[in-house]
């Protein structure tokens, strides 16, 4: 059996994506699911990816084999920026089939693998690939990260009319609220009407409430 691989994207920097993907994880192994997070692309750190252990703090797991054996995180950076500039700082190309491998290996011992990205669906990795088009290339379905902050109504659009331009899957959009910057009024309408929005344009797309710690 060939594990699900769903793509964790977010509307922007700082959205919650990494404190989402873990809580999945959490909330799908508590269901009985075997899952793993696995980082696309770390950049801002060296050997170990800081977002893998904090997948792993909010899982509860401490760090997994497939942690120790670099399956979890195939390509770390050290300067703190987009994959594209990152590879640049640090003069050495991004190895797409180590990641593949990485995933190809997590998908035969898990029954699903949440693969998180680095920021946005438009950030390049490369000067010429995208993060969007890496998923359109696998086919992965995605999982949108949001929240109620000011402002995300139209990030999150955006994002959204990208997936549906590029004939993509939207598996869930995943709404944050642990988001300490939002405004409860604007948090509470902003959630109603992405749910009206999702109902016309996504039907099959899942709503998923991402909780305050």
């Amino acid at each position: 059996m060939t594990a699900s691989v769903y793509f964790i994207s977010g509307i922007d920097t700082g959205i919650g994506k990494t404190y989402a993907t873990g809580y999945l994880a959490k909330q799908w192994i508590d269901q009985g699911i075997k899952t793993i997070t696995q980082k696309l692309i770390q950049t801002g750190n060296i050997e170990i990816s800081e977002d893998i252990e904090k997948h792993r703090d909010i899982m509860q797991t401490g760090f997994l084999p497939e942690d120790d054996e670099k399956l979890t995180m195939p390509e770390i950076f050290t300067y703190p920026a987009s994959p594209h500039l990152a590879t640049k700082m640090d003069g050495r190309a991004l190895d797409f089939n180590k990641i593949e491998q990485a995933t190809h290996i997590l998908k035969q011992r898990f029954d699903v693998v949440l693969l998180e990205g680095a920021g946005g669906l438009m950030v390049p990795l490369t000067t010429d690939m995208l993060t969007i088009d890496y998923i359109a290339e696998h086919q992965f379905p995605i999982i949108l990260v949001s929240s109620g902050r000011l402002g995300s109504i139209n990030h999150t659009l955006l994002s959204l009319e990208a997936i549906k331009q590029r004939g993509l899957s939207l598996y869930a959009l995943a709404y944050n609220l642990n988001d300490e910057s939002q405004d409860t009024i604007i948090s509470k309408d902003t959630a109603q009407y992405l749910k009206q929005y999702l109902k016309h344009s996504f039907p099959e797309a899942k709503w998923i409430d991402i909780p305050k710690i």
